[in-house]
């Protein structure tokens, strides 16, 4: 036994470092951490038990891949709806992982939707009809969703309103805004090019695989950080190897995507070419979150009020700030979320947003994201996403009436909050006979 392993860490930073190692989040039994054969023993181990994270996701994503390749004759991944599935899903994914703050924290926030579209609203006011620069505006956008998210997270963290009911009353009242900041019946067009490039330009060639090497390069840095990280805390790491094969894969993925969307896509004479301009948006934009809810002791307060509010109290955690906060962060990349789909569409009207938010909260719990709280990873929600928008994208190739899309994304939605339900059962019971 070396000194390291007689070394014993203070319990809290070891917890977090665990989140921040990629293992699971705080409260959920990590295994024994050493070979290769250990891990993969540990994660039967755990998925056994219940925790298996967005393994469903991703396992429903590639049976829809496949089915959907067959039932369209080999165009759903085509070059073209590739690149069309990847924009489809950047504001939902935005949206979804604005839902994960407040699902992590046990409560709900069911004005997202219309909180973007409200957001758009003053952008479009402030951009079209004022032709106030999009910086200025969208920064002005940004502000209103913080004081919305001030504005719920005050009624359920200090009021003691539940977040069902302050949120159902935003929803109602936010699309009278929207028609009184609009007017009846009116949209306005995005007319910049900026926000238009968005959604529907894309980088040269180049760029791409430049993306691609900072994501390999920032995944290898944040890697061994974390390996450092749990080396001085007396936390017993994963195998090198491990290490290599799961920014590898990360490598291939990313790589084989920037390849195939640097691709010439065109269904006419101007070449399409490129990855889209939000990818690199949005990559950056889950970075920054994850880095702040996985490597931040604001991060593990917010796990540990969603796994057990009276215990995070009794432990000095001010839970009330972490409610507010995390209320604060929905309601933003809300905003954003609107941002992207107003790219998307190029036109905001009276009824922007408000059918989006039930899409939302099922990407996220289709991700993985448990619904009870303390239990979910940023990364889940845009799995989710995925999973959400190629359900929509598939069918609509197959030109299938809306109807049945809703009905299968409703039957996916209960699955997936059933798979949750069990799982945690599952868990419960494996702790009952530790």
């Amino acid at each position: 036994m070396t000194a390291t392993d007689n070394k014993v860490p203070d319990p809290e930073l070891a917890t977090a470092i665990d989140t921040a190692g990629g293992a699971t989040p705080p409260g959920i039994a990590t295994g024994y951490e050493g070979s290769i054969q250990d891990q993969v023993r540990a994660y039967i181990s755990r998925v056994r038990s219940g925790e298996m994270g967005m393994l469903p996701a991703i396992g429903g994503f590639i049976v829809l891949c496949i089915l959907f390749q067959f039932l369209t004759s080999g165009d759903f991944l085509g070059l073209l709806n590739v690149a069309n599935l990847i924009t489809q899903t950047a504001f939902l994914a935005m949206l979804a992982v604005a839902l994960v703050f407040v699902i992590l924290i046990a409560e709900i926030d069911l004005s997202a939707g219309v909180t973007a579209g409200v957001g758009m609203a003053v952008f479009v006011q402030l951009n079209d009809a004022m032709k106030i620069s999009w910086p200025i505006a969208l920064l002005v956008s940004l502000v209103v969703g913080v004081v919305i998210g001030l504005f719920i997270g005050y009624f359920v963290a200090k009021v003691g309103i539940p977040s069902f009911v302050v949120t159902l009353g935003l929803f109602l009242g936010f699309q009278g805004l929207q028609l009184i900041l609009l007017g009846n019946g009116n949209s306005y067009r995005i007319t910049d090019p900026s926000i238009l490039a968005i959604e529907n330009s894309n980088m040269p060639a180049w760029a791409g695989w430049a993306m691609w090497a900072v994501i390999v390069l920032v995944s290898l840095g944040s890697a061994f950080y974390d390996r450092s990280r749990r080396l001085r805390a007396g936390v017993p790491v994963r195998a090198l190897s491990l290490l290599f094969i799961r920014v590898g894969i990360i490598a291939i993925v990313v790589g084989v995507l920037v390849y195939l969307l640097n691709q010439d896509r065109s269904v006419s004479v101007v070449s399409v070419s490129g990855v889209p301009i939000v990818v690199p948006i949005v990559v950056a934009i889950l970075w920054i979150a994850t880095q702040v809810l996985d490597r931040t002791r604001w991060g593990l307060h917010l796990y540990a009020v969603g796994g057990n509010p009276e215990a995070a109290r009794r432990a000095g955690i001010n839970v009330a700030a972490i409610r507010i906060s995390a209320f604060v962060l929905c309601s933003t990349l809300a905003v954003l979320s609107g941002l992207f789909q107003a790219s998307e569409v190029g036109v905001v009207g009276s009824s922007f947003g408000q059918t989006d938010v039930l899409n939302g909260v099922a990407a996220a719990v289709v991700g993985g994201v448990s619904l009870f709280g303390g239990r979910g990873r940023l990364m889940q929600g845009v799995v989710g996403a995925l999973v959400i928008t190629a359900i929509t994208n598939g069918l609509g190739l197959l030109s299938l009436p809306g109807g049945v899309n809703l009905l299968i994304t409703g039957g996916v939605l209960i699955l997936a909050a059933t798979v949750d339900a069990v799982s945690r059962k599952r868990a419960g019971a494996s702790l009952a006979r530790v």
